[in-house]
């Protein structure tokens, strides 16, 4: 396999994880509430879209360290392009005509869901993807290059907040699709779901540091990138 061979292969690689990633939780979404445990009395609910969601930042990352921002923005602009997508082909489901006695149920119920999860990420997507990106290079130009941790987990764990508080937000007062109860105030609801979900993202983007660095060693020696910071430049 030559240089440019492996180069585009890595590339598509971190490319269709990131994508696939974000069509799987787009169709999830919030079809699904998950509780990972509690502290104290408060409940950690985590929708089950955003199980698998730090992927999308450990991608961004790599790229972004590998391949440069210019990249990694492309990158995020066709997975706007994906959200797009998503909800047409949603959308045409709806409206086309259905056989007479098929059971349809069960489309119009992820097809409800996934409306209010698409609808809150692609606000929530744009505004974390490229905090994100930003705050990647920011990080990478203040170390000079140097302190990989720091650009990996001071991106990661803004970005992270950033798209947490819009989905909660953009969920219930555009779409109203998560579980409220009635009886009890809804600020106090929200911050909960908040917490939650950054809590997980938080955990999760601490913990993918070390595969980070070894990812970013291995993809450095095996596309034969120069180490201290450079990009790849095509």
């Amino acid at each position: 396999m030559t240089l440019k061979q492996r180069r585009d292969l890595a590339f598509l690689v971190l490319a269709g994880l990131f994508l696939g990633t974000m069509g799987m939780l787009n169709i999830l979404g919030l079809t699904r509430f998950l509780q990972l445990g509690s502290i104290g009395s408060w409940p950690i609910v985590v929708a089950v879209g955003a199980l698998p969601y730090p992927v999308t930042f450990l991608c961004t990352d790599l790229i972004s360290e590998i391949w440069g921002e210019q990249k990694a923005s492309q990158l995020v602009w066709v997975g706007l392009l994906l959200n797009g997508w998503i909800v047409l082909t949603l959308w045409l489901g709806g409206v086309l005509p259905g056989l007479a006695d098929a059971p349809e149920a069960t489309f119009f119920d992820v097809r409800r869901m996934a409306f209010g999860a698409v609808g809150a990420s692609m606000v929530a997507y744009l505004a974390a993807q490229f905090t994100d990106v930003r705050m990647f290079h920011f990080w990478k130009r203040f170390s000079n290059g140097r302190a990989l941790w720091l650009r990996n987990n001071g991106s990661t764990l803004v970005s992270q907040l950033v798209d947490t508080t819009a989905v909660v937000l953009v969920s219930h007062y555009a779409n109203h699709v998560l579980p409220m109860r009635a009886a009890e105030p809804v600020v106090p609801q929200l911050a909960s779901y908040i917490a939650s979900g950054y809590l997980f993202k938080a955990i999760a983007a601490l913990a993918d540091t070390l595969p980070f660095y070894l990812l970013v060693g291995w993809l450095r020696r095996w596309l034969e990138v120069p180490g201290n910071g450079a990009e790849l430049i095509e």
